[in-house]
């Protein structure tokens, strides 16, 4: 029988300030872009539906997105902060989906391997954690898996330009995994740290 699915939001709507005019989910890293990597590694680990979430150069993004199996949401709130869009594309997720990743768009090193590690923790875990947080060098990371059952009402009413950080400070029952992927740790936020990945 096939465990229950584990979805994956990808937020792939906000304005990259810090990286300069040009739309940084649509900057080219190993001849693809930004956003691209981030959506084929969630593809590839199969593990539930994937919703990515657009809105800042919306039609570009969603072109560079074309012919992967996703359903692309439009967050016409985005300006007012990665929790619309959280909220966004967790809402357009199958009821029956218990828990989900919150995936950044930019952050292209977080592999298939890693969304799996991370969705078995949560499945074994003799007690189901609020979420499950890659750990690597003593630093929490991200993609962070959370459970939607636990979490409903919480998530419902997070705003501003935080994710479920503030809602998981607060618990007890969140559930650190140490890892190895040092791309938990690496979101490109500038020109520079994208040329550091090339």
């Amino acid at each position: 029988m096939r465990p229950e699915p584990v979805g994956t939001v990808l937020l792939a709507a906000g304005r990259g300030t810090r990286f300069g005019a040009s739309p940084k989910l649509l900057s080219l890293l190993d001849g693809k872009p930004l956003v691209r990597h981030a959506a084929q590694a969630a593809v590839a680990a199969d593990l539930g539906p994937v919703v990515a979430v657009l809105g800042h150069a919306g039609a570009e993004v969603r072109a560079a997105l074309a012919g992967l199996p996703l359903t692309l949401v439009d967050n016409p709130d985005y300006a007012a902060g990665l929790s619309t869009s959280l909220r966004t594309g967790l809402g357009a997720l199958p009821d029956d989906v218990g828990a989900a990743f919150v995936l950044l768009g930019d952050m292209p090193r977080v592999g298939p391997l890693l969304l799996a590690q991370l969705a078995e923790a949560f499945r074994a875990a003799p007690v189901a954690p609020s979420a499950v947080v890659p750990v690597r060098d003593g630093q929490r990371g991200n993609p962070v898996l959370l459970n939607r059952r636990l979490l409903g009402p919480g998530l419902a009413a997070l705003t501003g330009d935080r994710g479920a950080g503030p809602l998981l400070a607060r618990r007890d029952d969140v559930l650190d995994l140490p890892v190895d992927e040092a791309g938990v740790l690496i979101d490109v936020d500038t020109p520079a740290a994208l040329a550091g990945l090339s």
